[in-house]
């Protein structure tokens, strides 16, 4: 008979998730404490970490991530790092803000670059570790008017890429969840903007826009994201390093 896999198990384990107050990030601390792990929530909304706080029990951590100098003063004894927080701005390049597309990519990219380089040499020191992107199919695949947000979610597949051949060695693994849209206020945002910028009415930009290029005509829920983080932190997914899992309802597959 087969054997029955191993649940994910991770007591023991601390790990940091950003962007942690609602959406995904909320998500994977809602998972990742119920497998057990110590979770350090960071996100720069005050109000929902301390909600997220009374109902999980995390380390609310506020902070701006892309005051990249301040990145410093997070906690670097973490076992696992969850690189999620992100914004979006949709806009034709000739009219997209300098200085939008500029925090973008220190949010999206550069800290996370940051927040991984502080906390492996806790991880190597431990000899395990975890290092989850959530990317997304625009890391995989490009969409017109988001320039900014595209080429931060392919720069972060790369740095995903190269962490894991440095971290092989050490016992840390790294790897990309790039869903296409989810249900989150994030995407919830984003239908007004999207609505000007293609011409269209606001009720016709799921169906037209979002989910014009996936087979599966629904909307990615934050759990099934959650349950992914969870599957790369767990003992069945030892092996799997330097890979992007597209949860995008065929999008990629075209």
């Amino acid at each position: 008979m087969p054997s029955t896999p191993a649940p994910v198990d991770l007591s023991g384990r601390r790990a940091l998730v950003t962007g942690a107050a609602s959406g995904i990030g909320a998500a994977i601390s809602q998972r990742f404490v119920d497998a057990g792990a110590v979770v350090v929530a960071v996100d720069r909304d005050e109000a929902g970490l301390a909600e997220l706080a009374d109902r999980l029990g995390v380390e609310p951590v506020v902070a701006d991530l892309a005051d990249l100098d301040g990145i410093a003063d997070l906690p670097t004894d973490v076992d696992i790092v969850v690189n999620n927080a992100g914004i979006q701005h949709v806009a034709p390049i000739e009219q997209f803000p300098v200085e939008r597309f500029e925090l973008i990519l220190d949010l999206m990219l550069h800290a996370p670059f940051r927040l991984v380089r502080q906390s492996l040499p806790h991880m190597y020191a431990g000899g395990w570790g975890r290092v989850v992107n959530v990317s997304s199919a625009h890391g995989l695949r490009a969409s017109a008017f988001k320039s900014a947000y595209v080429t931060a979610k392919h720069g972060l597949e790369g740095l995903s890429k190269v962490v894991a051949l440095e971290g092989a060695p050490h016992g840390v693994t790294s790897n990309c969840i790039s869903p296409g849209y989810v249900r989150t206020p994030l995407v919830e945002k984003q239908i007004a903007d999207q609505a000007v910028t293609h011409g269209i009415p606001e009720d016709e930009v799921v169906d037209k826009v979002m989910l014009e290029g996936m087979a599966v005509k629904r909307l990615v829920e934050p759990v099934e994201v959650a349950e992914m983080a969870a599957f790369l932190c767990g003992p069945a997914s030892a092996s799997i390093t330097g890979v992007s899992f597209a949860m995008d309802g065929g999008w990629t597959a075209r």
